[in-house]
């Protein structure tokens, strides 16, 4: 996904971001945590540099969970009217902010690049290693 800016919200809009340059990649989870906040088999995200996205609105909250493997706290931000998830931070990775690519405003060209904690994938999603990478837990150290 390319654009000099990108811009999203929840559904209500009582939330909106923006995010000034490249996102760094896009990355499909497939750990329990992000299927149960996404309500899906997986939830893709955005990877963005953190002192480059913004966010506005009156509504934010953030509900704190702990990574399986690193212990770390991860705070995944969501829109306290409409229940929309937002973003996710990890405390492992101050410097990233993960939003939730289902908020952009524009998804069209979006591509993810590479898939993570497929151990805890649904047998019935598809995926390919000759198209992206796929790792059995989270990121590669």
């Amino acid at each position: 996904m390319t654009s000099s800016e990108l811009t999203g919200h929840c559904l209500c809009g009582a939330m909106t971001y923006r995010l000034q340059g490249e996102p760094i990649m896009t990355a499909m989870c497939h750990c329990d945590d992000c299927q149960r906040q996404s309500g899906a088999a997986f939830s893709v995200n955005v990877i963005a540099d953190r002192a480059a996205f913004h966010m506005e609105g009156a509504t934010l909250a953030t509900y704190t969970t702990v990574g399986t493997d690193t212990g770390q706290e991860r705070e995944r931000q969501f829109c306290a009217a409409c229940g929309s998830p937002l973003v996710t931070l990890l405390a492992e990775a101050p410097q990233w902010t993960i939003i939730k690519a289902g908020t952009l405003d524009d998804r069209s060209a979006l591509a993810p690049g590479l898939e993570v904690w497929c151990d805890s994938a649904q047998s019935w999603v598809a995926g390919s290693e000759s198209e992206r990478g796929q790792f059995p837990r989270g990121l590669p150290g």
